[in-house]
């Protein structure tokens, strides 16, 4: 019994260190371009998988070994759950949150008329993505879904003139950790570029400023390279953009 409750124990802490290590692989294989994204994505269910059996069979084992003898072994067995927590919740999270939205990933605050990129254009030629504003060929059933998924995400008035609506837009990406790669005063338009951290995922950011009455107006568009989820990336990006810039006097 007791080498056998070693065995387990060893067995599980194994386990829980490799569903770690799958984990990590997948960001690291995707960026170093070893690993498709397909393959990438696969490796962190098969982590999370890997994580919940090792979890619970941790936890039932840590039920059932009693006595003075497996004290060190519950110990193990402990160290091994609080390491399969790690996968869990991480993989876990994200895949609640792609389930709890739709499956797009070209969000902006203008459905009617978005903003088209410009520079941008040249450095996505080789995204899976395009920047053709529809869904299985409908722009109507692409503002439908966003519209229905995120109602509070709209155009933003300001008194300010166009150009210190710009300088803001700019300041206020640049903030968000983005890089700006075109600021056209001609055109009111501001581009930037965001990459993610685990996985180096592209999204653009374009925001169009438009001379108002009482000011300018500002729409913003923000659309992934690859995926045909953001999992709420970019109406997230969109949202906080918003909040800056109202919070800006």
């Amino acid at each position: 019994m007791n080498e056998v409750c070693k065995r387990s124990t060893k067995l599980m802490v194994m386990m829980s260190i490799l569903s770690i290590v799958i984990l990590c692989m997948g960001p690291l294989g995707y960026q170093s371009g070893v690993l498709s994204l397909q393959l990438a994505l696969l490796s962190l269910i098969v982590s999370l998988g890997l994580a919940i059996v090792t979890l619970i069979t941790s936890l039932v084992l840590f039920v059932l070994v009693k006595g003075e003898g497996f004290s060190m072994n519950r110990k193990f067995l402990f160290m091994a759950v609080l390491i399969c927590l790690m996968p869990s919740l991480l993989v876990g999270v994200q895949l609640q949150r792609a389930i709890s939205v739709p499956e797009i990933h070209d969000i902006t605050t203008d459905t009617i008329n978005p903003p088209v990129f410009d520079d941008i254009v040249e450095l996505r030629k080789d995204a899976p993505n395009d920047l053709v504003y529809e869904y299985q060929g409908s722009a109507e059933k692409l503002a439908e879904l966003q519209r229905a998924a995120y109602p509070d995400l709209t155009s933003l008035n300001s008194l300010l003139s166009v150009k210190q609506a710009m300088e803001r837009a700019a300041d206020i990406l640049k903030g968000q950790g983005l890089e700006v790669v075109n600021v056209d005063h001609v055109k009111g338009l501001v581009e930037a570029t965001a990459i993610s951290f685990w996985y180096g995922f592209k999204d653009d950011v374009v925001v169009r400023i438009q001379a108002t009455d009482q000011g300018s107006r500002i729409d913003l568009r923000s659309v992934s390279r690859v995926g045909r989820s953001d999992v709420g990336a970019n109406a997230a990006r969109i949202r906080i953009f918003s909040k800056r810039f109202k919070a800006l006097k």
